[in-house]
Parts: structure tokens; C-alpha cells; sequence
């Protein structure tokens, strides 16, 4: 049994055995299997597939290549969320703290930036001083004591997920299921959680593009967990236009401090959050209907639990919490770019992949392992679908460092935007949800 032997197996489209994949992945893991090995193994993945026997075994090697957390301890449920990323997506910096008001332990281990979405830790990095390294020792610590923490993965922590993980972002494999399916599950059960509520992205912002895909993840992601006896629920989420009204890191994490400290939001994102955690509460035991989910966790974004919540955790891991109060100022873009519309009208469509790839182009994301992340820069989205806007009247602002990459991408990101005369309906924010009763269309009870 050797590497290329299996990655012309399942090149050719045949099934692999559970002796082969761990060959490949262990033998990655080890250094015997090289970088291009690997990423040759991955494409065929992206094309070839999966099935669910392969998918499970392969979340089953992912989970036994290190340690995992045990709250076995803790009579309390231990539910986290995680979300298969988007454009703006900075629910799990809000959703996290917020549930965790509510006495649920949250164990969430997070991941970067991949190809055109931004990571959670590349978020939470842009307030001075947060950790997002914790051992397993200090993140188990961390939970017990105030019940929640947003880390990376440790080096003992499902290590196969954490060297494969960087290579799809740099290989153009991100978009594969299984393999989406694998880090996702393979990291949340290592946990040591008692459920987990999924966020599956749906749109031009996404990796799956259309609902029928990402109703085909969502309940790949439900399967595998129920495999492994965990309570599971999958939300559909609209990713069709950027989330909220920034984008960028410290942008992006100002705009989840906003909303914790007040209450208030850009209404898809309020929607998408108050959704996400009313349901974590659901599986969790506290609420037993989504009504009395959502009045909670109103009462907790109202009294300023929530964000003392979400302090306490900047603290304890380091952050430095008068910074964050004034993160717009610690990371403040040289040039304020506007980028103004061609024509009047209602908006119709935005590229929002596009704007991802964008935005990485102006440093908020990498193109490269190597690359280092500049925080201050980013966008902020002033028109959305469905909004009027003049000739002439800006669409959205850039936040630059470089003057002339800015105004570069200002050429490139008036593309992002349709313009139509006819006035479009609101998106909806949410399409379906996905649960042991299978697929429903989602209706706010």
C-alpha cells in the first residue's frame, strides 16, 4: 500500500478502504507522504468525492490523530456552533458569549481564513493580546470557569485536521464536502460537546452555491454527528450578500462588539444570530421552544450580560479590553475609499465571493500560508440587496492601507454590484433547517 497507488484509486473514482485513507493521512501527518502528494490526494477528493462510509472514517482518523477534551464532568450541556463560512460572518464572536450568558457551556475551537471567508480567529487576533493558542489544558480551564472559549486548534488537537486544513486553503479544495464535513466534525467532536449547531452557507458568498448542495452538506454534517450520539441541528443561511455591514477583522469584531454591547445589528445579522443561538438553547435543555429561546437571549443582549460574558473571555485569554473598546482606533485604515454607484436604481444581485476574494486581495485574507493579515483593512457595505441607491452615491467604502491597491480594487469590487429599476424583494436570511426530522423550510415559530 503506498500514496500513489491510493491517489490513483480514487482519482479513477473507486471506494477506498479504511487502511487506505489512514495510510495517506497518517503517512502526511508523519512526513512520509509530501505536500504534493497530499494536495494531488485532495483534488481527487474534490472531484471524485466520497461516500459516507469513506466520510465518517475519514472524521474518525482526523479525531484519533490527538487528544480531545473531556467535560464529562460538567452536568451542564456543552453545545457549540460552527459555520461552514461566509463573507462577514462574525456570529460565532457574538453567538458564543451570548449563549454562554445563558448558562451553556461553549467549547468552540475555530479556524482562519479559507480562500475567499474569514476566519474567526483572524477576527478575535485583531484585538491586542488575545490568545487564540490555549493548550487543552488551558481551554478545558477556561470553559470550567467561565463557560466559554473561542481558541485555534492545539497541536495535540485532531493535528491531521490542522496540517490539512492549510493545505486545501492554498490548493483550491475548500469547496470538497467530505472534506468540509471531516475538519468540521472531526474538530467539534474533539470538543468533548454534547451538540452542535451548524450555520450552512448557501449563495454567492459560499461554498456551496446552490440550496440543494448545502442541503446535501447540511445533512452529511447531521448524519456523522448523530453517528457519534451528538443532539444536531443545521441551519441554511443566506450568503448572497456580505453579513451584516462589514467586512474585514477588526471591522468585523468592532461590529459583533457593537451589537453585544447594544442589542442592535444589521438586521440579517441579528436574524442569523438570535436563530443560530435560540436553537443552541433548544438542544442545550434551557429553552424548550424557540419563542422562549429568543426572549432569553434578548434579555441577556439587554441587561449587558452578553457582552460582560464576551469581556470576561477577552480577559482570559489575554485580550486587552480597553483596546477593544476603541479597536476602530488600534486599527485605523490610512485611506477611506468610497466606491460610488455607475447608475440609480435598486440594487439586484452583489458578487459576494467576489468581494471575499477582494478583500483578501487588500490583505484581510492569504493567498499564501505565509501571508500576514493586515486588520484594519476591509469594507463596509452601505447598500444591500434591495436598497435603493443615486448615481453617483456610494456603495460601499474600502478601508486601505495602500492607496493605489485600494483604488485598484475599487475599479474591480463596482463589478460586485447589479443595479436593476425594478425593486427587489428582501432575501430571506434563512432557507431550511435540517434535523432528526430531516429537511423542513425554515418558518420563525
Amino acid at each position: 500500500m503506498n500514496p500513489y497507488n491510493i491517489i490513483r484509486k480514487k482519482r479513477d473514482g473507486k471506494k477506498l478502504s479504511a487502511d487506505e485513507l489512514a495510510c495517506i493521512v497518517e503517512g502526511y501527518i508523519s512526513g512520509s507522504v509530501p505536500d504534493y502528494q497530499m494536495s494531488a490526494f485532495l483534488m481527487a477528493v474534490l472531484f471524485r468525492g466520497l461516500d459516507f462510509e469513506e466520510t465518517a472514517e475519514l472524521t474518525r482518523i482526523y479525531l484519533a490523530s490527538g487528544e480531545q477534551a473531556d467535560f464529562s464532568d460538567i452536568p451542564a450541556q456543552k453545545i457549540d456552533k460552527h459555520s461552514t463560512g461566509g463573507v462577514g460572518d462574525k456570529v460565532s464572536l457574538i453567538l458564543a458569549p451570548l449563549v454562554a450568558s445563558c448558562g451553556v457551556y461553549v467549547p468552540m475551537i475555530s479556524g482562519r481564513g479559507l480562500g475567499h471567508t474569514g476566519g474567526t480567529l483572524d477576527k478575535l487576533e485583531s484585538i491586542p493580546g488575545y490568545r487564540t493558542n490555549l493548550t487543552l489544558t488551558e481551554f478545558t480551564k477556561q470553559v470550567r470557569e467561565i463557560g466559554v472559549a473561542i481558541t485555534g486548534q492545539t497541536e495535540t488537537l485532531v493535528p491531521a485536521d490542522k496540517k490539512i486544513y492549510a493545505l486545501r486553503d492554498v490548493t483550491a479544495t475548500v469547496e470538497s464536502k467530505p472534506l468540509i464535513c471531516a475538519s468540521i466534525m472531526s474538530k467539534k467532536l474533539a470538543e468533548g460537546i454534547d451538540g452542535l449547531v451548524l450555520d450552512v452557507k448557501v449563495g454567492s458568498g459560499a461554498f456551496t452555491k446552490t440550496v440543494e448542495d448545502a442541503l446535501k452538506l447540511a445533512e452529511l454534517l447531521v448524519q456523522v454527528g448523530k453517528q457519534h450520539n451528538k443532539k444536531m441541528v443545521a441551519l441554511l443561511t443566506n450568503m448572497n450578500q456580505p453579513l451584516g455591514r462589514f467586512v474585514g477583522n477588526a471591522l468585523e469584531t468592532a461590529e459583533a462588539r457593537d451589537f453585544l454591547e447594544t442589542g442592535r445589528a444589521a438586521q440579517d445579522l441579528y436574524d442569523v444570530t438570535l436563530a443560530l443561538s435560540s436553537w443552541a438553547l433548544i438542544l442545550s435543555g434551557i429553552a424548550k421552544s424557540y419563542p422562549e429561546a429568543k426572549k432569553i437571549l434578548k434579555q441577556k443582549l439587554a441587561n449587558g450580560t452578553a457582552y460582560r460574558k464576551f469581556i470576561e473571555m477577552v480577559k482570559a485569554q489575554g485580550g486587552d479590553a480597553k483596546k477593544l473598546e476603541k479597536l476602530e482606533e488600534v486599527h485605523q485604515a490610512r485611506y477611506i475609499i468610497e466606491v460610488n454607484s455607475p447608475r440609480s436604481g435598486f440594487v439586484k444581485y452583489i458578487d459576494t465571493e467576489l468581494i471575499g476574494m477582494l478583500g483578501v486581495e487588500l490583505g484581510a485574507g492569504r493567498k499564501r500560508l505565509e501571508d500576514k493579515i493586515d486588520p484594519a483593512v476591509g469594507f463596509q457595505i452601505l447598500k444591500k440587496i434591495g436598497d435603493y441607491t443615486k448615481t453617483g452615491e456610494p456603495l460601499l467604502l474600502i478601508y486601505a492601507n495602500d492607496k493605489a491597491k485600494g483604488e485598484e480594487i475599487r475599479d474591480k469590487i463596482r463589478c460586485a454590484y447589479t443595479i436593476s429599476n425594478t425593486r427587489q424583494k428582501a432575501p430571506d436570511t434563512i432557507f431550511y433547517i435540517v434535523n432528526e426530522k430531516g429537511r423542513t423550510r425554515w418558518e420563525e415559530e
